[in-house]
């Protein structure tokens, strides 16, 4: 599991995903706005935005909220207009980091990154410094005890996923980017509910971070996740997670 993965998911083991509920609501229409106004407000024809509406509803987000961002995506309704940019830099130990944007003033926003940066010993970089470190793949998790391991491997692998690892707690399923939407509607319909259904940056190697590098590398990451319009953060740091736990508890 990538070290920005096992942080998420130790902090959403510590309840602290749902402390930030609202803030995660608004980035989650945003993303269901800007598909909708991409490719249509129709589920079965725009695969980003019926991704987009099943991890909405996985956040248990009202269906009320889910139909006006679609309808502010076509135009049926007055909205911002977001545009999607990204950003890349370098954390402390020389962590490759990558920050996606869904932004109504990209010069505020481009402001904004590379001062948390800065504070948080990094550095912005210049687009392409660290994208070829990662590969756009399809992540699910599925939590251990929901399902035998052999049964999900078995039907994640029917399904078309190109990879499955068994970790201590959950059970990760790896896809090609373009076989995302058909892996996650498959398992899906077959009753198996996910901890995490994404579109993801994997990295292809790690940094491993101790002591204070460790503590400044997630002050950095939690800082820009909470910026309101970073969408994602993916870093290619590697903590153990007994001082994951301990910065958790910060």
């Amino acid at each position: 599991m990538s070290g920005h993965s096992k942080w998420s998911t130790i902090k959403r083991k510590k309840g602290k995903l749902d402390e930030e509920r609202g803030k995660m609501f608004t980035k989650l229409i945003r993303e269901i706005t800007v598909a909708a106004r991409e490719g249509g407000g129709d589920l079965e024809s725009n695969a980003r935005l019926r991704t987009a509406v099943a991890t909405a509803k996985a956040a248990n987000m009202p269906a009320d909220n889910i139909k006006r961002g679609i309808l502010k995506g076509t135009g049926e309704l007055e909205g911002v207009h977001y545009e999607q940019s990204s950003y890349e830099g370098y954390g402390p130990g020389g962590v490759a980091v990558l920050v996606e944007v869904l932004t109504d003033n990209k010069n505020r926003t481009v402001a904004d990154i590379r001062h948390i940066f800065t504070r948080h010993n990094g550095n912005l970089g210049e687009v392409g410094c660290v994208g070829w470190m990662f590969d756009r793949k399809g992540y699910l998790v599925v939590e251990k005890g929901s399902i035998g391991e052999d049964e999900l491997m078995e039907r994640a692998l029917e399904a078309g996923a190109s990879d499955f690892v068994a970790g201590s707690d959950n059970f990760e399923i790896y896809t090609e980017f373009t076989d995302f939407d058909s892996v996650r509607t498959a398992l899906d319909k077959a009753g198996i509910k996910f901890a995490t259904a994404e579109i993801s940056m994997i990295p292809q190697t790690t940094v491993k971070l101790d002591g204070k590098q460790a503590e400044q590398m997630i002050k950095l990451y939690e800082e820009l996740e909470d910026h309101d319009d970073v969408q994602k953060v993916s870093a290619n740091f590697d903590i153990d997670e007994s001082m994951l736990l301990k910065l958790s508890e910060e």
